[in-house]
């Protein structure tokens, strides 16, 4: 996937921001600058960057965990998902190392070019006084870095500045097919997230209204197995109500993938307090059933068949790779950069653990939800009907609001894919083709299926494996091969990965491949769900 070092500046470049939980800090801050890099946005503390981290990783993709955790098992669910926080963590810092060779590049092209315009103004000035071209060059070697001092030792070269997306990075390192690749790779993460999005409101909406008509008026968590040919109003089944939900769901919030939006920075605020408040009110519920001895739940230890989906779960709640350069490139101090994160990945794992075993010692193992939030909504859990509304219908909130700003990204990397320099589209292209199979394919796979459980597994094994651990190991690979071609070999990255043994890197790479057979012949090999 690695290409020769070439000296123009990147073909292309789109900021791929596509969690559900995006912080604002790493919003969208500014339009792309003439050089292709975007602008780092307002500086920020390295705790509060651990902050930030934490809160983009815990998203949506947390509440299928607890209903993956049961059906694994729990001693499994528990050793793989500290494996995987594991491996997210180490290609996280594949993916800084890469940020900061990227940097370094850049730099050096800016270097190489202001050179070249410094060399082209004395060849025209027509000044042949060897006393002044001496002077003159002793004044530029003190007022301008040069390019042969700054490729060896010079510990600011790989500085993190300027943020540099992904898909530069790729278009920096990989040749075409590899920048191909990474886009398809991202476009499929992201087509499976609208899906998972797509899913997930409607499915909340029908088990909240259903659930509060006919006997079971105090919510789903009761105990009771539906079916979709249940009755839900009259003649409607819910599987009717599912789909007239994704309707006007696709009505109300489709239209905007037709549009720009932007998320602003105060609804990421009342978006990400939602969030904490409805987890931290499940934990506490949840823990204060199972101290009454009102706890229904005896998780079995291992269960091999469910490992497919918990795999998936685990890379899409710990994924996060995607978003680095936004999250990374502000903080002020980047010294321990490395230290900051493996902090977050700790205190994630053991949120995930505190979640995930509370949920599966409270609730018997067929009695949770593939959204965790819809366990909440029984009055044998709270009698209070507010806060069983809000667990509820929490991810409608969170979820409908992210929704345009994913179909956009996903409609821009489309736009990106196929764009050939100094090439415009025609305005039906433009403004319909793409936003159109943008919108189109979520929601017909939603229309054929809501098992979230399922949508989410296949995203994060598939998509979500390359993003995580394909991606940034060959980032890492090809950007070291760069930096000693241009620097050489005896330039250190000053951000080089703790896990600098090229080793790693096919460890990661085996991994991931392994990862793709295994579930693969596991959905083939097994009645799929789908």
């Amino acid at each position: 996937m690695r290409r020769e070092v070439r000296d123009e500046g990147p073909e292309r470049l789109e900021a791929v921001e596509t969690e559900d939980n995006i912080s604002p800090a790493v919003a969208p801050q500014s339009s792309k600058m003439a050089n292709g890099i975007t602008d780092t946005g307002e500086l920020y503390s390295p705790y509060v960057g651990l902050v930030y981290m934490f809160n983009l990783i815990v998203g949506t993709g947390a509440l299928t965990m607890p209903k993956a955790f049961a059906t694994a098992g729990w001693l499994v669910s528990l050793i793989l998902l500290m494996f995987l926080g594991f491996m997210s963590y180490m290609t996280t810092t594949f993916v800084v190392e890469a940020m900061a060779a990227a940097n370094a590049q850049l730099r050096w092209k800016r270097m190489e070019k202001r050179k070249e315009d410094d060399e082209d103004e004395d060849s025209s000035s027509g000044v042949s006084d060897n006393d002044v071209l001496l002077q003159d060059g002793y004044e530029r070697s003190e007022t301008r870095p040069i390019l042969s001092v700054q490729r060896r030792g010079s510990p600011n070269i790989f500085e993190i500045a300027e943020r540099v997306e992904m898909g530069q990075m790729a278009s920096m390192f990989f040749n075409k097919v590899g920048v191909n690749l990474f886009y398809f790779c991202i476009i499929i993460y992201l087509y499976g997230d609208l899906a998972i999005y797509a899913a997930a409101v409607p499915v909340s909406l029908m088990q909240v209204t259903c659930s509060v008509t006919g006997n079971h008026s105090c919510g789903v968590g009761d105990g009771t197995k539906y079916n979709d040919t249940d009755k839900c109003w009259g003649p409607i089944r819910r599987i009717d109500a599912y789909r007239l939900y994704l309707a006007a769901f696709t009505l109300l919030l489709g239209p905007f993938t037709f549009f720009n939006v932007q998320k602003t920075k105060y609804l990421q605020i009342m978006t990400s307090l939602m969030r904490w408040i409805a987890f931290i009110i499940m934990i506490i519920l949840a823990l204060i059933r199972i101290s009454k001895g009102q706890a229904e739940g005896h998780p079995s230890m291992a269960n091999l068949s469910g490992i497919q989906n918990l795999f998936g779960v685990c890379v899409y709640s710990f994924m996060c790779q995607h978003s680095l350069p936004s999250l990374i490139t502000p903080i002020s101090k980047k010294k321990h950069v490395n230290k900051l994160v493996l902090l977050d990945y700790v205190l994630i794992l053991g949120f995930y653990s505190l979640l995930s075993f509370t949920a599966i010692y409270c609730f018997r193992n067929e009695t949770l939800m593939d959204m965790y939030t819809l366990n909440f909504t029984n009055c044998d859990i709270i009698n209070i009907a507010f806060i069983r509304y809000f667990l509820g219908l929490f991810p409608v909130f969170t979820i409908s609001t992210n929704f345009p700003i994913i179909a956009v990204t996903l409609r821009n990397n489309w736009k990106t894919l196929f764009h050939r320099e100094g090439g415009t589209y025609p305005w039906l292209v433009d403004r319909i083709v793409f936003p159109a199979i943008t919108l189109i394919p979520p929601v017909v796979v939603a229309f054929f299926t809501h098992d979230l459980e399922s949508l989410v597994g296949i995203t994060g094994a598939y998509a979500g494996n390359g993003i995580q651990y394909i991606i940034p190991a060959f980032l890492a690979y090809c950007s070291r091969k760069d930096t000693q071609l241009v620097f050489g070999s005896g330039t250190v990255n000053k951000h080089l990965s703790p896990f600098r043994h090229t080793c790693w890197i096919g460890f990661v790479l085996v991994w991931g491949f392994s990862c793709l057979v295994f579930v693969t012949a596991n959905i083939i090999l097994s009645e799929p769900k789908l």
